[in-house]
């Protein structure tokens, strides 16, 4: 992770994703070409803001937390580039689910 990415500091209720990259090899040593590859729909969360306020000023938690797996909507969001790496914005709500292992 570089160093802009751990000073960013997503506000409101926005987190910061990476998502996970597809390995190039199967578990069998083979290497698979561009097109075989499917994108993952699920990333990790970097960095998480303090969360949403009601309209009686109540500090709404956050559901996911630095070091989550999260599945994410395949369009939305916003992406941001640091140091040639592609970084995704999410909004809390936006979340599908998170990957438990």
């Amino acid at each position: 992770m570089s160093g802009i990415v751990k000073r960013f500091v997503p506000l409101m209720d926005r987190v910061l994703v990476q998502k996970v990259k597809v390995e190039a090899k199967t578990a069998t040593g083979i290497l698979l070409p561009e097109s075989a590859k499917d994108a993952p729909n699920w990333a990790k969360v970097l960095a998480v803001g303090p969360g949403r306020r009601t309209k009686e000023g109540e500090l709404l938690p956050m559901s996911v937390k630095v070091g989550d797996k999260v599945v994410i909507p395949e369009y939305g969001g916003m992406t941001l580039k640091f140091d040639n790496e592609d970084y995704h914005v999410f909004r809390d709500e936006d979340f599908m689910g998170i990957i438990e292992e």
